[in-house]
């Protein structure tokens, strides 16, 4: 998966677990149930659970019943604490390493980290005012059921 999609993912990963309700071991949703809702493949989703599960914010279980469920309730989930799950903005990339002897080489990429740095420090101030909860806000009450719900467990 890209860099740039690590977020997205992340965020929609655990907001469909709070969807689900899934707070415990006995309802974990699988890494193929979570694919179908991105849409993405179980590989992306099972990466992303390991980084999530090492933020503290998802437990996990593999093996045929295994999946993901949620450590914390989505009021208690700020999406800084995704963001920095999944690296901040490293999608922004880093600056190379500038040419030996050239003035604009050699002051250049500090100053692009440095912008990079105030970058990944805006989005988190930003994306601390937000929680899961607030991005489940968005979805609509209906009777319809996911796709991805369909699959066997």
């Amino acid at each position: 998966m890209s860099d740039s999609q690590r977020f997205p993912v992340a965020a929609h990963t655990l907001a469909y677990l709070a969807h689900r309700n899934a707070y415990s071991r006995e309802q974990a949703v699988s890494s193929s149930i979570l694919a179908a809702s991105i849409p993405t493949n179980p590989v992306v989703i099972r990466r992303m659970t390991t980084q999530l599960a090492k933020a503290g914010l998802v437990a996990t279980c593999s093996g045929v019943a295994g999946g993901a469920w949620l450590l914390k309730r989505p009021e208690q989930i700020r999406l800084d604490e995704v963001l920095r799950a999944v690296n901040g903005c490293a999608h922004l990339g880093s600056a190379p390493v500038g040419a030996k002897g050239c003035p604009v080489s050699q002051a250049i990429p500090r100053a692009v980290n440095d912008a990079m740095q105030l970058a990944n420090a805006a989005a988190s101030t930003s994306l601390s005012r937000i929680t899961v909860a607030d991005l489940l806000k968005h979805v609509g009450e209906t009777s319809e059921v996911c796709p991805a719900e369909k699959i066997p467990a």
